[in-house]
């Protein structure tokens, strides 16, 4: 799985003029299975997250994860984040899971980042998304597992 995660005051999805997902302080987590990918893949991308210490401490060195602060997290599917450009102009997509596989494995790493304790708010699965975010910092990461 990959995923870009970005460090963000506030963030929302909105599909069809309507708000379907909203947070404040935490992380916007924009995810892509891939092709290969198993059941193994989403629990080892949350944990990895969810201990991934970006947020500043009183310091303000990052020194805190999304569980240290009490953050929340905006999952929004993202198939793109497999674009191949290594050839051409257009990118290819091929890396990707197919939609079925992705959005088990998109559907399982949210049940993952829940029991995890982090309040979660969701995208909508191949749905056309307006992403709106503050970015925090700016502090974005780029994750594969």
């Amino acid at each position: 799985m990959r995923a870009l995660l970005q460090r963000v005051s506030s963030a929302n999805v909105v599909v069809d003029g309507e708000k379907i997902g909203a947070i404040d302080r935490g992380l916007l987590i924009l995810v892509c299975g891939m092709q290969g990918d198993d059941e193994t893949k989403p629990r080892q991308l949350a944990a990895k997250i969810s201990k991934l210490r970006i947020f500043p401490d009183d310091a303000g060195k990052m020194n805190k994860s999304i569980v240290d602060i009490g953050g929340a997290a905006l999952i929004v599917s993202q198939f793109t984040l497999a674009a191949d450009t290594s050839r051409g102009n257009r990118p290819g997509f091929s890396q990707a899971a197919p939609p079925e596989l992705g959005n088990a494995l998109y559907e399982q790493f949210i049940e993952e980042i829940v029991a995890l304790g982090i309040p979660t708010q969701t995208g909508s699965f191949g749905a056309d998304m307006k992403v709106g975010l503050t970015n925090d910092g700016p502090v974005t990461i780029w994750m594969d597992v």
